[in-house]
């Protein structure tokens, strides 16, 4: 996925922990392999050509699709499988396949899991008896420094997100139009339970600007959001301050 995973997890017996983990880095490198737009011999190209149905692809190619298909219809179009013209869901395959690593490590028996795929976070459980896990959310315009921490204490679950194009660039793009999105934002960053949601609302959010996007994130349920704009403001949904800390 052209990114780095890192795994941290907290208790449970260290063989069935240990076992999970290498389940869990294996499921990423099979998910890179079937929906990785840059391998000509994935699933998920073949499909693009028309070379398989997606009933060939698999049941994971089609649980993506779904929610893929989901996010559409709850953005309303702003959240996309098409990129340029071409079959591209790797904007929700991140997320889920982050989430899903981490579901994998939570079942095996471990107390706290926390899974990054590259800056995109799933929180499971704790990292220890009356602690919360902790995230920094990165400030675009100030390298090195942080726009929020996220304190995910109170909760069992929560993912945090971010899309903008401080680390990659204008690689975000209108659905509308099929050119990279012009907005007055450098980054949003989502609060939600689930890193398969919090993952593509930060791409949604981000193709519609500051106002739109922070009006349609607080019209979500369990989702809250951090925008950035280039003119260094700050706006945020109305319950974003219970998770800062």
């Amino acid at each position: 996925m052209g990114t780095v995973f890192s795994l941290d997890v907290r208790g449970g017996e260290p063989g069935a922990v240990r076992a999970a983990l290498e389940a869990a880095a294996a499921g990423l490198r099979r998910v890179d392999e079937v929906f990785s737009t840059y391998r000509e011999d994935s699933r998920i190209s073949r499909l693009a050509r028309g070379e398989l149905d997606a009933g060939a692809c698999g049941p994971e190619v089609a649980e993506v699709l779904e929610l893929a298909a989901e996010a559409e219809r709850t953005s309303e179009g702003w959240f996309s499988t098409r990129y340029r013209g071409r079959l591209d869901p790797t904007g929700i395959v991140k997320g889920w396949a982050t989430e899903r690593a981490a579901r994998q490590l939570l079942a095996a028996g471990a107390s706290g899991v926390s899974v990054n795929g590259g800056g995109d976070v799933q929180l499971l459980g704790s990292p220890g008896a009356g602690r919360p896990w902790r995230v920094g959310v990165a400030d675009p315009l100030r390298p090195g420094g942080l726009a929020a921490v996220v304190s995910a204490a109170g909760a069992r679950e929560l993912a945090v997100a971010t899309s903008g194009t401080a680390e990659r660039g204008a690689h975000i793009v209108d659905p509308r139009t099929g050119r990279s999105a012009v907005t007055d934002l450098v980054a949003v960053t989502v609060v939600a339970p689930r890193l398969t949601w919090a993952d593509c609302w930060a791409t949604a959010a981000f193709a519609m600007g500051s106002r739109e996007g922070l009006r349609w994130l607080d019209s979500l349920p369990d989702t809250e959001g951090l925008l950035i704009t280039a003119g260094d403001e700050v706006r945020c949904t109305g319950n974003l301050a219970d998770w800062l800390g």
